[in-house]
């Protein structure tokens, strides 16, 4: 996929989660499925996850080839991405959450135009990092994932549009 073809996605699938948030009941930002993770605390997670790709992207890209070394496979297409992720994430153990995840508060309902907004802004910086990023460091830098380890920076943040659609999806689906 090509960099305008991922910063679009990126675009779409954060304006549908934005759109669906801001519609979705306030008195509902604090609730959720039985021991599941509250409508404020999907927003906060999924802010958890791209801002550690956007500080990354704005690091010298010489010194995220020294930490994390450098890809030594054929970059793989959005849809296998998105089938390794869903096997990956089958194999979890139910209730397993990473890290900057764990313990997550539950965010006010006062938090919440600053979370949607927070959304927004690193959606942009992600666009505009992906933009200005040479293909061949997409290709060839990697960086870490918790659940599907070192990937390239492409795949990562194909992976990162895909993560906010899974997330939309469930709040859809069990959050009415």
């Amino acid at each position: 996929m090509d960099k305008e073809a991922i910063v679009n996605l990126i675009e779409e699938k954060n304006s549908a989660l934005i759109a669906w948030l801001e519609r979705h009941d306030n008195e509902k930002w604090l609730e959720g499925p039985n021991n599941k993770w509250t409508t404020g605390q999907h927003a906060l997670h999924l802010l958890q996850s791209i801002k550690p790709l956007n500080n990354a992207l704005s690091l010298p890209k010489v010194l995220l080839r020294y930490k994390y070394g450098t890809n030594n496979r054929e970059v793989r297409d959005y849809d296998t991405v998105v089938k390794r992720y869903k096997e990956r994430l089958s194999n979890v153990k139910e209730g397993a959450t990473f890290k900057a995840s764990r313990n997550m508060k539950v965010p006010s309902i006062k938090e919440k135009a600053y979370l949607l907004n927070r959304l927004q802004v690193e959606s942009k910086k992600l666009q505009y990092k992906t933009r200005k990023i040479s293909d061949e460091q997409l290709d060839h830098l990697i960086l870490p994932h918790p659940l599907m380890g070192k990937m390239p920076v492409r795949e990562i943040i194909m992976w990162t549009a895909h993560h906010i659609e899974h997330h939309t999806n469930t709040l859809k689906e069990k959050y009415k």
